[in-house]
């Protein structure tokens, strides 16, 4: 068996995701009768039937799924690789720091400034996104090193923790329970978290890639007319003061961790760098509660 294109590799994954052999060739921006003949021809060259073709439909057999699974991973690979090559090749390279802004527990401003003192340090490139958007950041090149929190998809990663923090309920300052100083889990049944699930989980689902992101703003607005509860570090609650919203401990609500975390084979003394200063950033850190006066329960 000679060894497989990638140029296959993405027919076939474009085939295996549609489902239809015209809607795939549209997304290839090719003809179907080409695309056809390829598939075929991977077929025969790996000696399986991947797909079952029907009048009215195709489907994956087991070794089509096992072929999607393993592609994806390949292709992802291969353009992970070009991203990093292209990288390393600029004349003014970066360090990229993937993070979820605000989800820093007040490390950032202190760990840049360390990290510049540093003999291997490189000028620090942010890259901004979403709850759940930095892992792939990394997998897929466009990131050298991730703030996030805990707990994360870590395969193929080295991870180190840098410190733990309470995590706080955000609640209209009008919600009867903001009169309480002090809550539980058990008090907020019948409310909903901000993905949508009941408040008394804690917050403990895994984000919903196909959830909209929201902005803080639209976050807090949402809280203030009583239509969500969030569960948020205590850190965050601490820079984000505001008049019609009340921060709460609650006693059982599990707490936040955040972590760093780069690909295992990275050997970028710039990354290294990075991690040494910001294990010795946050053995340093304390996290300050909630700028809140409470009132009696």
């Amino acid at each position: 068996m000679s060894d497989l294109e990638v140029r296959q590799l993405r027919y076939f994954v474009a085939v295996a995701e549609e489902l239809h052999f015209g809607r795939a060739a549209e997304r290839l921006g090719m003809a179907q009768p080409p695309l056809s003949r390829a598939i075929r021809e991977l077929e025969r060259q790996l000696g399986v039937q991947l797909l079952v073709r029907t009048t009215r439909q195709v489907a994956l057999t087991p070794a089509g799924e096992v072929l999607l699974r393993d592609a994806r991973i390949a292709l992802d690979a291969v353009t992970a690789a070009a991203r990093r090559a292209r990288h390393a090749g600029c004349p003014a390279p970066a360090l990229r720091l993937a993070l979820k802004a605000d989800y820093d527990a007040g490390l950032l401003p202190l760990l840049l400034d360390a990290y510049q003192e540093e003999e291997a340090a490189l000028p620090v490139e942010l890259l901004l996104g979403g709850r759940g958007e930095q892992v792939p950041a990394l997998r897929d090149g466009r990131a050298d090193v991730a703030l996030l929190p805990v707990p994360f998809d870590a395969t193929d990663l080295d991870v180190e923790e840098l410190l733990t923090e309470p995590r706080v309920v955000a609640m209209a300052a009008a919600d009867p329970l903001a009169a309480h100083s002090v809550l539980r889990l058990a008090d907020l049944t019948g409310r909903t978290e901000l993905d949508g699930s009941p408040a008394e989980e804690g917050g403990t689902r895994p984000a919903d890639p196909n959830r909209p992101a929201l902005d803080l703003a639209q976050i807090f607005n949402l809280i203030e007319v009583g239509t969500i509860l969030w569960f948020l570090p205590a850190s965050v609650a601490h820079r984000h003061p505001r008049p019609g919203i009340a921060y709460r401990p609650v006693v059982d609500l599990t707490p936040s961790t955040l972590a760093l975390a780069w690909p295992q084979h990275s050997r970028s003394p710039a990354v290294a760098a990075f991690v040494r200063v910001a294990t010795a950033a946050a053995g340093a850190r304390t996290v300050p509660a909630p700028a809140e006066p409470t009132r009696g329960r």
